[in-house]
């Protein structure tokens, strides 16, 4: 009896991934089960978040955690960033804990490499405001109370007191990204570890 293997999902050249490149990822509960999201896998998903976005020069303007899958939106900071790594390591860490509690992610995230067409600001807020809506979508909150969702959130290196709904708006967010951009406000990864 041979046992079949999933399908693995097609992925763009490898160079679509780094530098400044901005992917959608979509990692999946294996089985699209739930009972694993609360206030105790958030704080640990945003730990291992942030160093994923140190080690790899990453940031995460948006993500949000549903009960069977998690979204996040990833913007290169530097030419050497690269979120093909920077996935899988954030993936297997997740997942060490995700383990902890009876799950684990589907064989592979789903990805979209946004276009040139875009890297636009307002097709960027676009796509964001998408992720923000998704509790919306699946009746988890009220129509224009994504705010609310307790599972969505930004994680940009270094400004942990940003809030994506405050009164700045998303001008916070695009003020951080060029400033860490601009400074290279994050940490070079060492030669000798890559």
């Amino acid at each position: 009896m041979t046992v079949e293997r999933p399908q693995r999902l097609k992925r763009l050249p490898a160079e679509y991934y780094r530098g400044e490149a901005w992917v959608h990822w979509v990692c999946t509960i294996d089985g699209r089960r739930t009972g694993w999201l609360d206030a105790r896998f958030l704080y640990k998903m945003r730990e291992l978040l942030t160093h994923a976005a140190f080690r790899y020069q990453i940031a995460c303007p948006i993500y949000c955690l549903m009960p069977d899958h998690i979204h996040l939106l990833w913007a290169g900071l530097a030419d050497d960033s690269d979120q093909l790594p920077a996935m899988k390591a954030f993936r297997l860490n997740s997942n060490d804990c995700l383990k902890r509690v009876g799950h684990q992610f589907q064989l592979q995230p789903y990805d979209h490499v946004l276009k040139d067409h875009e890297l636009e600001r307002g097709a960027i807020e676009s796509t964001m405001e998408y992720i923000a809506r998704n509790p919306e979508r699946k009746g988890l909150v009220k129509t224009d109370h994504f705010q609310t969702y307790p599972y969505t959130g930004c994680l940009l290196p270094g400004a942990p007191r940003i809030r994506l709904f405050g009164e700045a708006g998303w001008d916070e967010v695009w003020q951080t990204l060029s400033f860490l951009k601009r400074t290279a406000c994050f940490r070079r990864p060492d030669p000798k570890y890559l």
